[in-house]
């Protein structure tokens, strides 16, 4: 075979590999949560935990009403401070993170987690920001 023929076989493998993977992710992830639209996670997080896994500093800048911050950076060590036996509503600034915090937790025994479905940008209920001192 020649040197194109063996470069075009690799790139296939790795395409096909990486779908695969991709594959992979997305079951994983849809196993992991159930999303939420915004009506949806309105209606029922008074009866939810609601856990912003956004870095304190933009939790800081503007998070929804009632939510706790737990980075996920930092949420293997603190998976303790949230119960199992309430639902647990996962939000960041789009959802990739809340995904890979479902997972987590999944893993750690957690069953009843959502995912907002457009995260915190596509938020249209109630926020609250921390107030600086100018």
């Amino acid at each position: 075979m020649d040197t194109w023929t063996i470069v075009t076989i690799i790139l296939w493998v790795v395409i096909i590999g990486y779908a695969a993977y991709e594959l992979y992710l997305y079951f994983q992830r849809k196993k992991a949560a159930t999303p939420l639209d915004n009506e949806a996670f309105k209606k029922d997080m008074r009866r939810a935990q609601i856990v912003d896994v956004r870095e304190k500093d933009t939790f800081n800048a503007g998070h929804i009403l009632g939510a706790r911050n737990i980075p996920y950076s930092q949420l293997k060590q603190r998976a303790a401070e949230l119960r199992t036996d309430q639902p647990i509503y996962l939000y960041d600034d789009k959802k990739t993170l809340s995904y890979r915090a479902a997972i987590l937790l999944r893993k750690n025994g957690f069953e009843d987690l959502y995912v907002l479905q457009e995260g915190y940008s596509g938020w249209d209920g109630k926020i609250k920001r921390k107030k600086t001192l100018d």
